[in-house]
């Protein structure tokens, strides 16, 4: 992603980020990576400035717990928040479209990646099949080593949903799991049933 935000639009969108309560400064940066469905992640470098800038300005209140410094909206802040509405509305509707951007081209280079994955695994089991030599014992052996694969591969498959059931999950308890991760565990779920079934004799 080249600029995101225009001139002013993330610290505004930081005073709106406060409006539901206080944070701290790695919160702020994990919400706006969730807002933007995972495509965007601003630098600690970039946030704290703006942070400490807002506090000059009277806008936010930071207190210091430990290691941790929480930022808390002030009055201050919700009255510029509160004439800025119509801004930051707009603001949310270009940040939408922005994310819709990006699940599209992430889709597009799911498939695309996934298609060339599918041919060529379709490809290499045309010459695995095109190359077998029957031998003495042969379909006894093949079926032993047919039945060791399956085995394998049902294997694979478990860890895998045991694996993305975690994950999610984990990013459920942290509000974390949005539209493009649904999306993109979709694009590939199909892509690769269609490339396995592909490979099937």
């Amino acid at each position: 992603m080249v600029k995101v935000f225009a001139h002013g639009q993330l610290r505004l969108y930081l005073l709106a980020l406060l409006e539901d309560g206080p944070r701290h400064g790695y919160e702020l940066i994990t919400a706006l990576t969730d807002r933007f469905g995972g495509t965007y992640r601003p630098s600690a470098g970039t946030v704290y400035p703006r942070l400490a800038r807002l506090e000059e300005e009277g806008l936010v209140e930071r207190s210091d717990e430990g290691r941790k410094a929480t930022y808390t909206l002030t009055a201050a802040g919700r009255a510029e928040l509160d004439e800025r509405r119509g801004e930051l509305a707009h603001l949310e509707a270009e940040i939408a479209e922005t994310v819709r951007e990006h699940a599209t081209q992430v889709r597009d280079d799911v498939r695309a990646a996934m298609r060339g994955l599918r041919a060529d695994l379709a490809s290499a089991a045309q010459r695995a099949r095109d190359a077998a030599v029957p031998q003495p014992g042969a379909p006894d052996r093949e079926r032993a080593a047919s039945h060791g694969r399956r085995v394998e591969a049902e294997a694979m498959v478990r860890r895998f949903g045991d694996e993305v059931r975690a994950d999610l999950r984990r990013a459920d308890a942290a509000g974390g799991v949005d539209a493009l991760t649904v999306e993109t565990l979709r694009t590939v779920l199909d892509t690769a049933l269609r490339t396995m079934r592909a490979t099937l004799r």
